[in-house]
């Protein structure tokens, strides 16, 4: 496979689609223009990070001894500096895509792009790397959770409102429970570089927890958007994937077998979109 493709670990898209999925279907009108451009932004932002967090923490050597997939820059794949072009070159079209968003719609999406780029560059690039001081769960609820899909929803609309806000739930944990599980898998070796994610603050057994309470949490939220649409009962079929994936997790899953456990839970994440997607555009 590409190197590049690699690089930009293609099993953590379905984070970048979903809350674009679900924000543009809940418009009563589409501008398919707009939602083309909104995930554009998405997931290039989503691949900017994840060039970025393989290019700088290569240089720093916190990726020598990884279980999960290649690191370009530590496996010597590829040269730092084309990794970091590689993540800026993202940044760039994500920028370009928003850019244009923000002719369309409104120059407050310049200051959110802004924001998101920033958040995607300082994960783990810069002097003081929020993911190594246990944030990267928080930042990836509101900018992949909440701003991308109340973002998608306005500019359809240019409104808000409460229930753009429920619909974000279970995107946003879901997403926050793909950084948990990668944060899991690399527990032992964060630990012993310095690099103190939330798994490492709040230890192996609270990590598994947590996950666990971010998936029911994603199923909980997702049938509660039946007060919206009483169609998004279907996300009931998500349910029996959650209670295996929380039952492996919990069951003490380690090292490669949290590879499977992170492939499975963007799938569920996608799923849940694809269903709540539906739920209301019927």
């Amino acid at each position: 496979m590409n190197k590049w493709i690699v690089g930009a670990r293609v099993k953590t898209l379905p984070a970048a689609v979903a809350p674009v999925l679900i924000g543009t279907s809940y418009a009563e009108k589409i501008n398919w223009g707009n939602a083309l451009l909104a995930l554009v932004v998405s997931l290039f932002l989503q691949i900017a990070v994840n060039f970025a967090n393989d290019y700088s923490d290569g240089v720093r050597g916190t990726d020598t001894h990884r279980i999960g997939p290649v690191r370009l820059v530590a496996s010597g794949l590829a040269s730092a500096s084309s990794v970091k072009r590689a993540a800026l070159i993202s940044c760039l079209i994500a920028a370009i895509a928003g850019l244009v968003l923000t002719v369309n719609i409104s120059p407050w999406l310049l200051a959110v792009g802004a924001a998101a780029i920033w958040a995607a560059w300082g994960y783990t690039g810069g002097k003081k790397p929020y993911g190594y001081f246990g944030f990267g769960e928080l930042s990836v609820f509101i900018f992949f959770g909440l701003v991308a899909t109340v973002g998608s929803y306005y500019i359809q609309t240019e409104q808000f409102n409460w229930q753009i806000f429920l619909l974000s739930m279970p995107v946003g944990t879901l997403s926050c429970a793909i950084l948990a599980i990668n944060n899991l898998r690399d527990l032992p070796q964060d630990k012993l570089v310095g690099k103190r994610t939330m798994a490492v603050r709040i230890g192996e057994k609270n990590t598994r927890v947590f996950f666990m309470l971010l998936l029911f949490t994603a199923q909980l939220t997702a049938l509660a958007a039946a007060g919206i649409n009483a169609w998004a009962l279907i996300t009931l079929i998500c349910a029996p994937i959650t209670y295996r994936v929380v039952k492996q997790v919990l069951n003490g899953a380690v090292g490669s077998d949290l590879i499977e456990v992170l492939s499975k839970t963007a799938k569920l994440q996608l799923l849940m979109a694809i269903l709540l997607a539906a739920a209301l555009a019927i």
